[in-house]
This record gives C-alpha cells, structure tokens and sequence, in this order.
C-alpha cells in the first residue's frame, strides 16, 4: 500500500510540473504568434481591406482559438481540482469556445481567398484542417449528447464509450497540431521567408505549439494515476 501511495504522489507531482509547463509553453507560443502577426504580417482584423490582415485571423484564431482552447478544455477536466460536474461543465464551455473560434478562423481564410479569387481546399494543410473540425463537431456533440446528460445513456454505455472520447480527443489535438505545422510551412513557402529573422520566428513557434501539444498531452495521461 506505501509504495501505491508513493507512486500516486510521484504522478501527482509530475502531472502538476508537467501541467505548469504546458501552460507555459502555449503561452509562450501565442505571444510569438501574435509578434509575428503584429510585427511581420501587418496585424489582423477580420473586417480589413486588406487581405492579408484577413489572413491572418485566421493562425491566430486556430491557434490561439482552437488548439490552445482545446488543450485547456483536455487539462481542465483531468487536471484541475473540482467537483466532477464541474469538471464536466468547464471541459464542455471551453471546448465550445474552441469550436466557435476555430469556426470563425476558418471563416477567415475562406474569406481572404474569396478577396483574392483563389481556389479553396487545395493543399494538404486545408485538408487536415477541415477534417479536424469536422470531426471535432462530431467528438464535441457525442460528448454533449453521453456525459453532460447522465440520464441519456447508461452507466454501461458511457464506461465504453468514455475510452472513446478520451482518446479521441488527444488524437484531435495531435491534428490539430498536424495541421498547425503545415500551415507555418505553407506560409512560409508562400513568403519566401529564407533564412531571416522572421523565418526563424516561424520555426521557433512552429517547435513550440508541437511540444505543447506533447506535454498537454503527457500532463493529461499522468492525471489519470492520480
């Protein structure tokens, strides 16, 4: 029995470290992005004239909207110290502003293309990114519809399904990133960025929202031993 408690403390600790740090890192990450956005690519607004100020709503709402609301809804529910049922209600809230962003940060580059007549969903980023969401709306109405009503479903059904969810939900994390990464390196082919400040920048932002997305996910598995 000591060494189980023992072993449970140790998780405990490495969870809450680990927890800290991923919160650190996408920090980290959505400042350099908005430097990015603000220094380099002229800023954003979602009504502009400009183009490329239309664009660029578009990573910051993916990032920022969707990936990091995301992770913090997956770090709310196993992480942090509540009641179970509020657990369920903070997950579900920051899991729909996920959405509703990433919605809206999709809604960007659609709009952005239509400015400057070009063809949509032509590039393997825009693949992954809207597959993502698609299956995003799906994991958040399943969740929805079995765990926020225990009354809808059974206690047999929702202890098959809950693994389901669970893992679901990292591997839509992890598309997220996917897609995350291929848009930095779409852009940056696009720019032309060579080797300069800025392309650094990119890169550094690039490793940083693909460790975050790591030790979300290490902090939320280390969790479950607790």
């Amino acid at each position: 029995m000591d060494g189980i408690t023992v072993d449970r403390r140790t998780y405990q600790r490495s969870a809450s470290g680990i927890t800290v740090l991923a919160h650190f890192l996408g920090l980290t990450a959505l400042i350099l992005l908005i430097i990015w956005l603000l220094h380099y690519r002229e800023g954003l607004d979602l009504d502009s004239d400009n183009p490329s100020r239309v664009f660029n709503v578009h990573p910051f709402l993916m990032y920022f909207g969707f990936i990091f609301f995301a992770a913090e809804a997956m770090m709310a529910y196993k992480t942090v110290a509540a009641t179970h049922q509020v657990q369920k209600f903070v997950h579900l809230f920051f899991n729909l502003v996920s959405l509703v962003l990433g919605i809206v940060g999709i809604h960007a580059v659609f709009k952005y293309h239509d400015k400057l007549n070009l063809k949509d969903m032509t590039s393997l980023h825009s693949w992954i990114g809207m597959v993502t969401l698609c299956l995003f709306i799906l994991q958040w109405l399943f969740g929805f519809s079995l765990f926020l009503f225990s009354q809808a479903s059974t206690a047999y059904t929702r202890a098959r399904a809950l693994p389901w969810h669970i893992n679901g939900g990292r591997a839509l994390l992890y598309m997220a990133i996917c897609a995350a990464e291929t848009g930095l390196m779409q852009k940056a082919s696009f720019l032309r960025l060579g080797d300069s400040r800025e392309s650094h920048l990119v890169n550094v932002l690039g490793v940083l929202i693909l460790v975050f997305g790591i030790t979300v996910d290490i902090s939320v598995a280390l969790a479950r031993y607790v």
